[in-house]
């Protein structure tokens, strides 16, 4: 009995440790299997090496608006050198804003009564010609970006000065509210603004060695504006006398005043490329259904009739799921069959922090999707503005633009 007792014991520790040891070994293979499994997955903050990367738009807007980098020149200048040392390649300076141009222009002395933005740093110097020179000297591509199109502020000179040249709704209120700011919109359909809007284009295309000129949303129009005199009268001789509809959202009224801007969008490309043929007709638009819906601005025909050579299609999400959807849409996969299409990322706002790894996150998920490159809104909040030290922001940037990448050109075999 004793020995049967004894033999009986031996029998179950040995089971046990085989049951243990199988157990042990199927643990093992588990966490190998997940180990494997997840570094072979894209980590967010992991950022394709840009060393595989022969062309790559890295753009960044330069505005007057939150930000005193046009402000002075050694600044200006200090600033493309950095960008340059980053391996970004385009800048994008604001030239029409606040309802000046930031440049000694003829046309807006002539209509406005002052030829250059009051702004004591952008006196007795040409800040467009300086962005052109120096950036030009470090390989920068330079696109001027026409920022405010059709919009003015409420108190401007141009609003009071031309008074006749302002749209409302169809209470016959003006103001727009952007933020705190009151602003005012030229009509679109008008001519007089028309030959205006164009008159400073052709003069920036004429007078600078510029790589493009950029558009935005601006250059539509609100889409519960339009019922002034002028475009009602206009929109009653094209439609045997009936009214526009007091919904500013009705399908013919919106279809209508779009027609007319994609008009207007198709003159001025037209007469850039009279004056400078290689000079880039650039579009920095909302997704379409915003663009088209409460701008009236129909990038997507624009890109259809051959009249934009450049999207950089503004996103600015923080939500990653939505801005990935954004990314999918079959509009923004159509125009890549065609041109370049790169994505406008927010970097931040003067009160509000973008952290890097959210933008480093964002240019990997464009990166994976093939887009021609990314441009950060905008050049104060790559670092200055920001609560991670300029440091850690420009290290990111080192990260993301790790190797020197050339401004992508445009899709061979595409016809304007």
């Amino acid at each position: 009995m004793k020995t049967f007792v004894e033999w009986c014991e031996d029998f179950l520790l040995r089971k046990v440790y085989q049951i243990q040891k199988q157990t042990w070994f199927a643990i093992i293979m588990i966490f190998s299997l997940v180990t494997t499994v997840m570094l072979s997955l894209p980590v967010n903050a992991q950022i394709t090496p840009s060393s595989s990367l022969t062309s790559e738009l890295r753009g960044v807007w330069l505005t007057n608006i939150d930000s005193d980098v046009l402000f002075e020149s050694d600044r200006l200048k200090k600033s493309l050198q950095r960008l340059d040392e980053l391996n970004f390649n385009t800048v994008y300076p604001a030239v029409w804003n606040w309802g000046y141009t930031l440049y000694p222009s003829k046309v807006a002395a002539k209509v406005i009564g002052k030829s250059l933005d009051p702004t004591p740093g952008l006196q007795g110097r040409d800040m467009l010609k300086e962005i052109v020179d120096q950036g030009h000297k470090r390989g920068l591509t330079v696109i001027p970006w026409f920022e405010f199109g059709f919009m003015a502020p409420a108190d401007s000179l141009l609003a009071k000065n031309r008074p006749q040249w302002l749209t409302n709704r169809s209470d016959g209120t003006r103001i727009v509210k952007e933020g705190t700011h009151n602003r005012v919109w030229l009509n679109p359909f008008r001519p007089d603004v028309q030959q205006f809007i164009q008159d400073l284009i052709i003069e920036i295309v004429s007078n600078y060695d510029i790589d493009g000129i950029q558009f935005d949303d601006h250059f539509g129009l609100p889409s519960e504006l339009g019922y002034d005199a002028y475009t009602v009268a206009l929109y009653k001789r094209e439609h045997g006398g009936k009214a526009p509809a007091k919904n500013p959202k009705d399908t013919e009224w919106v279809r209508w005043r779009a027609s007319k801007i994609t008009n207007f969008m198709q003159r001025v490309f037209k007469a850039i490329k009279a004056v400078k043929k290689d000079c880039l007709v650039s579009v920095a638009p909302n997704p379409q259904r915003f663009s088209y819906d409460y701008f009236l601005a129909d990038w997507q025909k624009w890109e259809r009739m051959g009249l934009i050579e450049e999207l950089v299609l503004q996103i600015y999400r923080d939500d990653l799921n939505v801005f990935v959807k954004e990314l999918e849409y079959p509009e923004v996969k159509a125009a890549k069959q065609h041109i370049p299409v790169s994505v406008g990322i927010l970097a931040g706002l003067k009160n509000r922090s973008v952290p890097m790894q959210q933008l480093k996150t964002q240019v990997q998920k464009v990166r994976d999707r093939n887009f021609a490159g990314v441009s950060f809104f905008f050049y104060e909040t790559l670092w200055n503005l920001s609560q991670e030290t300029p440091s850690q922001r420009q290290n990111g940037f080192e990260q993301i633009f790790s190797q020197p990448a050339k401004y992508p050109n445009i899709i061979t075999g595409w016809k304007p």
